[in-house]
């Protein structure tokens, strides 16, 4: 696409266009780059991205622009990128490379096949393989008024898709993306505000602020925009009502040669001013422009305006002449601006502005009800007040979105025609019933990832059901309601409702709904600790649903029946249950229980240690559930979590970060999802981790973004040696994860251990000095914790003792009690390091460390070494910062291995001596010197004696005294 001309100069923009070039030629050379442009209406965003795609151009770069449009209420999935696509169809010199991705028919109206990642990948590989034949600069204007769907795709691009180095850190792609939006637009809550700040966060991204122009600029731009010098007072109005905007700048100056009897205040009234000094004809086209939004097909706007050809190309070229309209490639007309646009539209009188949104809705109606289409026929039927053909649009729209995996969209259409239900006579809506409708949107939202509005959009049908009328929907609705309440962990209220879905319908005569209302109930019973009720309704579940061969009913009731009463899903009979029910829900095309059927087999897999099990299954359930469309569901999202935490667990951390990263597709499960990326962020000393940590909590209550944010909280204060803190966090993050049945959660054994260590810490550090008083008062906290995590660990949420990931906590635990209350306990420290061998590399190796303290302690140096050098080893290996001081200390500390030499010269003393020295100045006691060097107090007396006789010393003051003055050690 040629980039527009601009009859204006660029003015006071010369460090953005500099730094912009600079973006330019890193791209050329092979280094994909991207800019978000910020800056408020009018500034200069569009005449900057303008020079820069002409400067692009004449160095051989294509060009590719894509714009954002206000659609109001109404979103049209993907349209910058489809408006680039519609640029590279156009265009014969593209045709090759688009015959190799079948991503461009599917976004310019096919049907095509495959789910929103491979759209996703798609478009990414489109854009790689444009790059490497010449390279590519790619425009997107006016974020601000995106879509979802434009959005995600953007993350995955810049996230994932084009500008990610590979692991060998070859050139990326001859590539640069440039995104403009309007700052003054973006309100607390607009959903550009959290994209934009993950954005900048990524190393290949910066953003670039348009400030307004100084006045001297103003003042410049003002009198290079006239051909004829302008009054000074005339000037100097204009620069002072400007305010640094050039937009508002150059609306003026246009306006001076008008008869309005002095300068408008407002920039709208400029606008008009200006619009005004059109023809009639003219005027007319610009209002009818304006409806159809910020661009418009030329037939389309011949068809709507309804004026003969000729009058019609005036009215066009006066327009564009007065430099309101711009003309654009595919016969297209757009406004200079959008406030232009803006302007002319509100300018409007309410009954002609629904009549030519009528007049557009017709004749987009009439192009054959193309689906991409849908959208914008609902908004314009909308503004028309044609609300039945609204409703219909709107219900079309949804099953474009939901067929182009855009579920967001989908609910934001099916919510539209929920708000347009009641206004339209029955006769026009459609056969299906509002609750149904509603049931629809709510499954769009659990889609989505939107949990809570699920649930919202349940109770609303549930407010609408009656159930005296059809007790098999009233039933429905609530068992919905019920599973959606489970999503969100409202236990107890997902409890009461299934029990009332299961009394609304009989169970003789056997039916569907009542096994899926059992089924539901089963699961809530469960969670909140009615094991036998479920245990009951589950066996008399599965004898109808294997009457009626309901082959998914039945897949559903045997996972539960599996966790009921064959020991767990970590048992053999647990996982050959789960492994037959997986089968019948594959056998019958539910997608949802098949993936249920695998996350349970996935962290049967973790629960018991086979972490390597899990893997494949936790793969195998993400395709499964990415080929259903159901990435954002519940199931998947645990799964997406799982998989992360395994390959955490298992030491594999720069792929677990390599996984984090690569789920941009799925941006509402950014937030826990990266848990795993917090804890390896701590570990490499990362302490910024904690304030992301504390984010998860903002908002709803989310149970795993609760867990996963106190884990994280309860480490960064025991790394901090905050004993209190950790402890305080620990608390809070059990109370808020106890269930309504009083079960506290797993993790509780981790967390205790963790804040274990800080209390053990802090103990240890009291009774070096001297403090065993203070050392005491901490012993208490330790029993109570080291208490909490006896209790759960021996009865974990399903009633038995936890498996060998909670055992190993509970060794750690028991290993920190001790030395808290008595100081390192080798045979403690012994055990832990067995216990956590099932596969936690980087727990495993800080209770090495740990155990390598306290063989120094017992005087068992050579054992000692060699645990400490074990952990030294894997805290290279993983990067973790933190454990790699720790050990180095303590091998420094212990002389586990040799010291290096003083690099000031000679020194009488020897290594262990000038460590004794440096804690003689700080005035310790020989039995604290021997603590913390893990010598006896006697030994310790040993080597002060040896060091007042080689320095003449008759006194330990003298001793540090002649040290100072000879240089053996820095004064403090």
């Amino acid at each position: 696409m040629p980039p527009t001309s601009f009859s204006s100069p660029l003015i006071g923009r010369a460090d953005e266009l500099a730094r912009l070039d600079g973006v330019l030629s890193r791209a050329r050379g092979g280094e994909a780059r991207a800019v978000l442009i910020a800056g408020d209406a009018g500034v200069g965003k569009t005449r900057l991205l303008g020079e820069t795609a002409e400067r692009a151009a004449r160095a051989g770069m294509t060009v590719l622009t894509g714009h954002c449009v206000d659609l109001g209420d109404v979103g049209l999935p993907y349209l910058p990128f489809t408006e680039i696509l519609g640029i590279l169809a156009s265009d014969e010199r593209f045709a090759p490379v688009l015959s190799g991705h079948p991503v461009a028919g599917r976004l310019l109206g096919g049907e095509g096949d495959g789910g929103r990642l491979q759209l996703f990948e798609g478009m990414a590989g489109l854009l790689a393989d444009l790059a490497d034949v010449a390279p590519l600069l790619l425009v997107l204007e006016d974020l601000h008024w995106a879509d979802q769907s434009s959005r995600d795709l953007l993350r995955f691009l810049l996230s994932r898709g084009i500008l990610q180095r590979s692991a060998g850190g070859a050139p990326t792609h001859r590539l640069a993306v440039l995104a403009s939006y309007r700052a003054d637009d973006l309100h607390r809550r607009h959903p550009l505000r959290p994209l934009l700040a993950e954005l900048v966060r990524l190393p290949a991204v910066e953003r670039l602020e348009l400030r307004p122009l100084g006045d001297a600029e103003v003042t410049r731009l003002v009198q290079a925009l006239q051909d004829r010098p302008l009054p000074d007072a005339t000037v100097r109005g204009i620069v002072a009502r400007a305010e640094g905007n050039a937009f508002y700048a150059e609306e003026l100056v246009a306006a001076t040669d008008t008869e309005a009897g002095g300068v408008p205040s407002g920039l709208a009234d400029v606008l008009l001013i200006r619009f005004e000094q059109l023809s009639e004809t003219a005027q007319q086209v610009l209002r009818t422009a304006a409806v159809a939004g910020r661009r418009v097909e030329h037939a389309l706007l011949r068809d709507a305006v309804r004026l003969p050809e000729d009058e019609l190309e005036s009215a066009l070229r006066e327009a564009v002449g007065r430099q309101l309209l711009v003309p654009g490639d595919g016969d297209t007309y757009s406004f200079r601006h959008a406030l232009a646009r803006e302007a002319v539209y509100a300018d409007l009188l309410p009954g002609e502005r629904a009549r030519l949104h009528g007049a557009f809705a017709r004749l987009l109606a009439g192009h054959g009800h193309r689906a991409e289409s849908a959208a914008e026929r609902a908004h314009h039927y909308r503004e028309s007040h044609d609300l039945a053909e609204a409703l219909s649009a709107s219900l079309e729209a949804a099953d474009h979105a939901q067929r182009v995996g855009a579920p967001a969209e989908e609910l934001r259409h099916l919510e539209t025609a929920l708000d347009l239900w009641s206004a339209v006579e029955p006769a026009a809506r459609p056969s299906d019933e509002r609750v149904t409708l509603t049931l629809r949107a709510s499954a769009a939202a659990a889609h989505a990832g939107e949990l809570h509005r699920a649930v919202s959009l349940t109770r609303a049908a549930l407010a609408g059901a009656d159930q005296d009328a059809d007790s098999e929907l009233a039933a429905r609705v609530r068992y919905t309601l019920a599973g959606n309440l489970i999503d969100v962990d409202n236990l107890s209220a997902a409890f009461r409702y299934s029990s009332e879905a299961l009394a609304l319908i009989p169970a003789d005569p056997p039916s569907r709904t009542w096994v899926w209302a059992a089924a539901t109930h089963v699961m809530a019973a469960r969670h909140v600790g009615e094991n036998e009720i479920a245990l009951r309704v589950a066996r008399e579940a599965l004898r109808v649903a294997e009457h009626l061969d309901a082959k998914d009913a039945r897949a559903d009731l045997i996972i539960s029946l599996a966790a009921l009463e064959s020991g767990g899903r970590g048992t053999p009979e647990g996982r050959g249950l789960i492994s037959e029910a997986r089968e019948l829900a594959h056998a019958a095309g539910n997608a949802p229980v098949e993936m249920r059927a695998l996350f349970n087999l996935a962290i049967g897999s973790y629960e018991t240690g086979d972490l390597e099990e899990a893997l494949p299954l936790l793969a195998e359930g993400l395709d499964r559930a990415r080929r259903a469309g159901l990435l954002s569901s519940a199931y998947p999202r645990a799964m997406r979590h799982l998989q992360l935490v395994v390959l955490y667990t298992l030491g594999r951390w720069d792929e677990c970060l390599r996984a984090v990263s690569g789920r941009a597709e799925l941006p509402v499960l950014s937030g826990y999802a990266a848990g795993p990326a917090l804890y390896v962020a701590l570990a490499r000393g990362d302490f910024t981790a904690a304030d992301r940590a504390r984010a998860l909590l903002q908002g709803p209550f989310d149970w795993m973004a609760t867990l996963v944010a106190g884990i994280a909280l309860t480490e960064a204060a025991a790394l901090r040696g905050d004993a209190e803190a950790a402890v305080e966090q620990l608390w809070s993050t059990v109370k808020a994860l106890t269930d309504d049945a009083g079960t506290r959660p797993d993790v509780t054994v981790r967390l205790a251990a963790r804040a274990l260590s800080a209390v053990a810490d802090t103990a240890a550090g009291l009774r070096l000095t001297g403090d065993e008083a203070g050392a005491g008062r901490w012993k208490a906290t330790a029993d109570e914790l080291v208490e909490l995590a006896r209790h759960t660990a021996a009865r974990g949420e399903d009633g038995t003792p936890q498996g060998p990931e909670g055992q190993a906590w509970l060794a750690r635990a028991e290993a920190e009690w001790v030395r808290a209350v008595t100081g390192p306990d080798v045979a403690a420290w012994e055990k832990t390091v067995a216990a956590f061998d099932f596969g936690d590399t980087y727990e495993h190796a800080r209770c090495r460390l740990r155990y390598a303290e306290a063989l120094l302690v017992a005087e068992r140096r050579e054992e000692a070494a060699v645990e400490a050098g074990a952990a030294r080893e894997t805290a290279v290996r993983l990067g973790a910062t933190l454990l790699l001081e720790e050990a180095d200390t303590l091998i420094r500390r212990g002389r586990l291995s040799a010291a290096p030499k003083n690099a000031d010269g000679p020194s009488p003393l020897t290594a262990r001596e000038q460590d004794v020295l440096r804690l003689l100045a700080l005035g310790r006691s020989n039995r604290q010197i021997g603590e913390e060097l893990f010598i006896s107090g006697k030994t310790a007396s040993v080597h002060v004696s040896n060091i007042l006789a080689k320095l003449g010393a008759a006194s330990r003051t003298e001793a540090v005294a002649v040290a100072y003055r000879e240089g053996l050690i820095a004064p403090a």
